[in-house]
């Protein structure tokens, strides 16, 4: 690993020793990496096709939009989800921007800021993956449980089937997470592969097999089940699910020290996978539509099959043999996404501890002797192996806890989004100059960074993308509302955020370190 050293004057500058490089890792990395005051510990084994693999098999586009489409169609109907879906693409596309800008300035695990907002936007980037784990478990688990269904009719799914399966889950994406960081650069780079393969496995026959509904059924068609006074409110109520399919690619950010010349591969990663993963999920949106004989059967499946995709497979190929073939395409893809998702969870834990901003950060900070954060992996799983024992006692309750998925997310993208844009324009970023900056107190541009002043507009933008998503990520599904169809995910937001502040001022406004820190 390269050596580099970094000494404080009493005026405040820094001079470096110039490293050595041995080959292993990127001088550059690891310079800018204590640049910002952190020590390069973990080891850089992902190039920019294993990030890219990673990102892409950790967001499942075209998977999550076979699961996800169900709350589309009961608000918006066809129509609705395509044009839902096209509009939450172009608006992540544009958030993604400008963390890809982010990551490029400060290429950490655990993203920008700075004091307060740094420590409640940590807070919630990291109990939304925490939560983005324990969804991905229980979509594995209850697709298994909807083959099964579909194969032996007979069966009848228990909660503590799903809680089982769930765990066998998490406890696979732990493994893969606690060998080596080589070894699953090398996984995800594969992973890529089989995510692209997979997806016209599932296409071709289901489009080839069934018969198709007319362009005007899925392209004019919008639905209102809700109860809701107008088409367009029931809209926007379907609009946050949609959005659902599409996060999960900024897993490469809190990769970023794990990542070869991180300030360039990172942002080029959120790029590429936002553009390949939108494209595969239109396309399996639009065939999918294509091929639902019936709408109401569709979704009158989903009660004993879970999701209603499975039953448009089986009608597509009158075969329960071929359905249960491609959902389990679908099922293995949910599987190794869990092992992304595993692995952007725990180095958040890591990189928030590291900034003392966790309770036990001293012992979720420490690494083993692969310099793997395997605290943080088992501290990952215990947190999902408790969540999902919610659902033995409540479906709802379990509900509330995955809905903080999209509220969590958007809430720190929001937050990252809105101080990137006033430090833009208040003119607080210097220009990025190639090589050392022997100011300490001067933040640059990283080398990522679209042009000026497309850059502010596309900034803006993703603010006001992000608090729409957000304010109608809390309504419910449906009116008149009855505790049992209410969305709780306001409660479990504002717990998250209430906690979040009271450990802060018991404890953390003591110890915690931002993410940009320089060496002082």
């Amino acid at each position: 690993m390269s050596d580099i050293e970094l000494s404080t004057l009493t005026a405040g500058k820094a001079t470096a020793q110039e490293p050595k490089n041995n080959g292993k890792t990127s001088i550059d990395d690891d310079f800018t990496l204590r640049r910002l005051g952190k020590k390069p510990q973990l080891s850089r084994s992902f190039g920019f096709m294993s990030a890219l693999g990673l990102s892409c098999t950790t967001l499942i586009s075209w998977e999550g939009a076979l699961v996800a489409s169900v709350p589309g169609l009961l608000n918006g109907g066809p129509a609705g989800v395509i044009y839902g879906f096209i509009a939450n693409w172009i608006g992540m596309a544009s958030v993604y921007c400008v963390l890809g800008e982010m990551a490029s300035i400060a290429p950490t695990a655990g993203g920008q800021c700075t004091n307060f907002l740094s420590y409640l936007t940590a807070w919630l980037t990291a109990t939304a993956w925490q939560s983005i784990t324990v969804y991905t478990g229980y979509a594995v688990a209850t697709t298994l449980q909807g083959i099964v269904a579909l194969t032996q009719p007979s069966y009848s799914p228990q909660p503590w089937h799903t809680v089982l399966i769930l765990w066998a889950a998490t406890l696979f994406a732990s493994f893969m997470n606690s060998t080596s960081s080589r070894l699953l650069a090398r996984f995800e780079g594969f992973v890529l592969i089989f995510h692209l393969v997979g997806f016209f496995c599932v296409l071709i026959p289901m489009v080839y097999l069934a018969p198709h509904n007319t362009a005007s059924a899925v392209f004019t068609t919008f639905v209102n089940t809700g109860g809701w006074p107008s088409q367009a409110l029931s809209f926007f109520v379907g609009f946050p699910n949609l959005a659902s399919t599409i996060i999960g690619a900024d897993c490469s950010v809190h990769m970023s020290e794990e990542i070869q010349s991180a300030a360039i591969n990172v942002p080029r990663s959120l790029v590429f996978t936002i553009f390949i993963n939108g494209l595969l999920a239109l396309g399996m949106l639009i065939g999918l539509l294509f091929c639902i004989a019936d709408i109401s059967d569709a979704l009158a499946a989903s009660e004993t099959l879970f999701y209603p995709f499975i039953e448009v497979f089986y009608t597509s190929t009158k075969s329960i043999a071929g359905a249960a073939i491609m959902a389990s395409i679908v099922l293995v893809l949910g599987i190794v996404s869990g092992v992304g998702a595993y692995a952007s969870a725990s180095r958040l834990i890591r990189s928030f501890s590291r900034d003392r901003g966790l309770p036990l950060s001293k012992h979720f900070v420490k690494l083993s002797k692969r310099t793997l954060p395997t605290n943080a992996v088992f501290a990952t799983l215990v947190i999902s192996i408790l969540l999902s024992l919610v659902s033995l006692g409540s479906a709802i309750a379990l509900n509330a806890l995955l809905s903080l998925v999209v509220a969590g997310v958007h809430s720190s993208y929001l937050l990252a989004c809105g101080l990137l844009l006033w430090r833009r324009t208040t003119g607080f970023l210097q220009p990025h100059l190639a090589g050392f900056d022997p100011d300490p107190s001067v933040i640059s541009w990283g080398p990522w960074k679209i042009p000026e002043p497309i850059g502010t507009i596309n900034n803006g933008f993703a603010c006001i993308y992000s608090l729409l998503l957000l304010f109608w990520s809390f309504w419910p599904q449906s009116t008149p509302t009855t505790p049992t169809t209410a969305n709780w995910s306001i409660l479990v937001f504002g717990f998250v955020v209430m906690l979040s502040i009271l450990w802060y001022v018991i404890r953390a406004k003591h110890y915690f370190k931002g993410p940009i820190r320089y060496s002082q």
